[in-house]
């Protein structure tokens, strides 16, 4: 799984989002390490509908901007995958060498 996939799925395994505010959980989760500009999240996001992991949630909220779009959540579906890769990715590291997982000390 890509990793702006993985964000995005987790910004939504929190609660439902608007666009925006998926594009901005992505970028604290991961520090700004996942770019991730409009076009690409929106490509994304469409693919993950049509996977159905991810679907339009109804209504707006109290309160919203109405310039806000729709809000997504997460599918049973795509609460497992994102369970799935959560522990593919507990299995990688797991297969590293102990040594590897510690860092090694500067020599200095």
């Amino acid at each position: 799984m890509k990793p702006a996939v993985l964000h995005i799925l987790l910004a939504l395994a929190e609660e439902d989002r608007h666009g925006y505010a998926v594009m901005q959980a992505v970028r604290e989760q991961s520090g700004g390490r996942v770019p991730l500009r409009t076009g690409s999240f929106y490509r994304y996001l469409a693919q993950l509908i049509d996977r159905g992991l991810v679907v339009e949630a109804p209504g707006r909220r109290p309160g919203d901007d109405p310039r806000r779009g729709a809000y997504y959540r997460l599918t049973p579906a795509g609460r497992q995958a994102l369970a799935a890769e959560k522990h593919r990715l507990v299995a990688l590291v797991a297969a590293f060498p102990a040594e590897r997982r510690t860092p090694r000390r500067s020599q200095g």
